[in-house]
C-alpha cells in the first residue's frame, strides 16, 4: 500500500507542459530531500549535462497558469508559499540525469 501511495504522490506531481511530462524542480527537490536552491545550484554546476530536451525554464506565463493552478489546488496560507521565479521543469530524461549528480 505504501508503494501505491508514493507511486500516486510522484503522479500528481507530474505536468504536461509544452506537450511533454515534466516535475517541477521544487517538487524534485522534496522527492531528494533537499531544497529547490540546492537542487538548482548542482544543475548549474552540470549544465552540460541538461540539454533543453532534458530540462528548461518555464516561461512567465506557463508560470503564471501552474501558479494560478497551485492556488487553486492547495490551501495557500502564509507569505513565501509560492516562488517568485519561474522554475525549472524535467523531462524524464532530466529527472534520470539528476539522479546521478
Amino acid at each position: 500500500m505504501g508503494d501505491l501511495i508514493a507511486q500516486e504522490q510522484i503522479e500528481s506531481k507530474i505536468y504536461l507542459i509544452r506537450g511533454m511530462k515534466v516535475m517541477l524542480d521544487r517538487d524534485l527537490a522534496g522527492l531528494y530531500g533537499v531544497s529547490a536552491k540546492t537542487l538548482n545550484q548542482s544543475v548549474k554546476r552540470n549544465i552540460r549535462r541538461f540539454p533543453e530536451d532534458f530540462m528548461f525554464k518555464l516561461s512567465l506565463e506557463e508560470f503564471k497558469s501552474l501558479r494560478s493552478q497551485f492556488v487553486t489546488l492547495e490551501n495557500a496560507s502564509g507569505r513565501g508559499k509560492y516562488s517568485k521565479y519561474s522554475p525549472f521543469a524535467f523531462t524524464e530524461n532530466g529527472v534520470a540525469m539528476l539522479s546521478s549528480v
